[in-house]
C-alpha cells in the first residue's frame, strides 16, 4: 500500500506529473515549487510559482497541483500558494531540465 512510501515522496511524486504547458517539463524540475510543507494534521501547503506572471493557465496549473495532492493516500487538506517573489528564472532548473530543454 501507498504508506510504506512517505508522504513527502509521494507529494513530490505527485508534482512531478504536473506539466507547464508552453514547456515540456514537469514543475519540479522547472524549479517552480518553493517549499511543500506538511503539517501534523497531514495539511499540506505548498508555495510555487509561475513562468510568466501574466501565465493564462495560472489557475489550471495551481488546481492541478491541489487536487493531485489533495487525492494522496493521508492528505487531509492541500493548500497552495502562489508567488513571484523571487520571480522565476532558468537558473533555477533542475541541470536535467536545462540539458532536457537545450539551455547548455
Amino acid at each position: 500500500m501507498n504508506n510504506e512510501i512517505p508522504l513527502r515522496d509521494r507529494i513530490d511524486a505527485a508534482l512531478r506529473t504536473v506539466y507547464d504547458p508552453e514547456i515540456p517539463c514537469n514543475i519540479v524540475e522547472l524549479g517552480l515549487i518553493y517549499s511543500t510543507e506538511v503539517k501534523d494534521d497531514n495539511v499540506v501547503f505548498v508555495t510555487m510559482t509561475l513562468t510568466a506572471p501574466a501565465c493564462p493557465v495560472a489557475g489550471d496549473i495551481v488546481m492541478e497541483v491541489q487536487d493531485k495532492i489533495k487525492n494522496l493516500e493521508g492528505v487531509t487538506d492541500a493548500h497552495v500558494q502562489l508567488t513571484f517573489d523571487p520571480p522565476w528564472n532558468k537558473e533555477m532548473m533542475s541541470e536535467e531540465a536545462k540539458l532536457e530543454l537545450g539551455f547548455y
